[in-house]
């Protein structure tokens, strides 16, 4: 039968022959993640079904990127945890430190991650990896630990809903807005248990770090996984990324049947923001403009790649800062800070008075090194805007790209960069 992206990926990872949706399969794992936060969870579900080693050394994947640089005993404690861990299972890929970023970056950055892989983690935003065309998934502390020692886990396979993003992208407009609008349109839950399979011609033209961004938030619309095919851009983005060898695309049969398919027509659209506090209340920039804000954080694992550095840097070059707002700018490697710094990105960070800070989850979950107090508004490139979210209960945060966060920073309310 022709299959969908989702049912094809699972099915090179299975024995069983991937008849429908709703079916139950045991698939071998590519790789197996967690992190400072929910490593500790997974280590001690693992000691306690008596495992005693992992599956794969070179397959588990430890990143301390949530509470770091940690912030407190507690958190110092938890990173110990993992730290144990890794070194009593000798695991190849334990990040912490200098080298250490934030994860849904980090690892198709380091070419753990490739197209055709599963990948489960113990995060929600595992979906990321879906933009290089990786089943990808997060889990429960639980089944991640029983992943750890087998290599294995069940899945259901999910329908899959086929979007397809049609017209011309606006100047301004950034796969950010093109998730959103899409999440505003069909809901929180409007893809729950189920594959988002992205097609089109603004989604061909994308590139491939435009698509990590939107296969990260498909979490937002309750998604298992979003999906790109993997194509002539994938294949570039993994050779220049530590994955050599990918030579062949891998994309939905002809004639795949899908639960539904939705239709976004992106010409003529302006910028987005996700209004307090569902990334579904979507509305254009120019209907909540002038929203006055004392907060933006460009960075996170859905925006903080160098592309979305190179986007903000453009926006604040030669403009300061709202002396009312602090702008916290996270690139979220390693490697996209010291490519900040080759490019005079951090100068220009800088020079418009902003605070660049670690590769670090921070903010984004209310961490650390960039908390709201009450009444405080941000608009964030992060990908979710519950109430406390970033901080206090009666705190706001908008959800936006980064053009539109580093146009908010400079006028110090919620604004587009044709305002500038």
């Amino acid at each position: 039968m022709p299959q969908t992206l989702a049912q094809k990926i699972l099915q090179a990872h299975t024995d069983a022959a991937v008849e429908q949706d709703g079916q139950i399969v045991q698939c071998r794992v590519s790789a197996v993640l967690a992190n400072d936060i929910t490593g500790p969870l997974a280590i001690k579900s693992f000691r306690g079904m008596g495992a005693d080693r992992v599956f794969n050394r070179d397959r588990v994947i430890l990143v301390m990127d949530h509470f770091t640089p940690q912030k407190d005993i507690d958190s110092a404690n938890q990173v110990l945890v993992s730290r144990k861990f890794a070194h009593e299972q000798n695991l190849t890929h334990y990040y912490e430190g200098g080298d250490c970023g934030v994860e849904h970056t980090l690892l198709p950055e380091q070419g753990l991650v490739g197209p055709g892989d599963l990948v489960v983690g113990a995060d929600s935003h595992t979906c990321t990896y879906g933009g290089i065309g990786a089943f990808a998934t997060g889990m429960g502390s639980t089944d991640i630990a029983a992943a750890m020692a087998l290599g294995e886990t069940w899945l259901k396979v999910p329908p899959t809903i086929r979007v397809n993003i049609m017209g011309s992208m606006p100047k301004w407009l950034r796969s950010k807005d093109l998730m959103l609008m899409l999440i505003g349109a069909i809901g929180v839950d409007g893809a729950l248990y189920k594959a988002l399979e992205f097609a089109g011609p603004v989604v061909d033209n994308l590139s491939v770090e435009a698509r990590l961004c939107m296969a990260n938030m498909a979490i937002e619309a309750g998604a298992k996984v979003g999906l790109f095919a993997v194509d002539v851009k994938t294949r570039a983005y993994c050779a220049e990324h530590k994955r050599p060898g990918v030579t062949d695309d891998l994309a939905a049969d002809p004639g795949a049947l899908y639960e539904r398919e939705v239709e976004i027509n992106v010409t003529g659209k302006e910028p987005v923001v996700a209004c307090p506090h569902l990334p579904s209340n979507v509305r254009p920039v120019s209907e909540v403009r002038r929203t006055p804000i004392q907060q933006v954080i460009i960075g996170s694992c859905t925006n903080g790649r160098i592309s979305d550095m190179r986007d903000a840097a453009a926006v604040l070059h030669g403009r300061k800062v709202d002396k009312n707002v602090r702008c916290i700018v996270l690139p979220s490697t390693p490697t996209v800070w010291r490519q900040c710094l080759k490019e005079g990105l951090i100068e220009t960070f800088m020079d418009a008075g902003c605070i660049v800070g670690p590769s670090t989850c921070g903010p984004c979950l209310g961490g650390h090194m960039g908390i709201l107090g009450d009444g405080e508004r941000a608009v964030s490139t992060t990908n979710r805007n519950f109430k406390g979210r970033m901080g206090s209960l009666n705190a706001e945060v908008y959800l936006a790209s980064p053009v539109v966060a580093a146009a908010s920073a400079v006028v110090g309310h919620v604004a587009g960069p044709d305002q500038l």
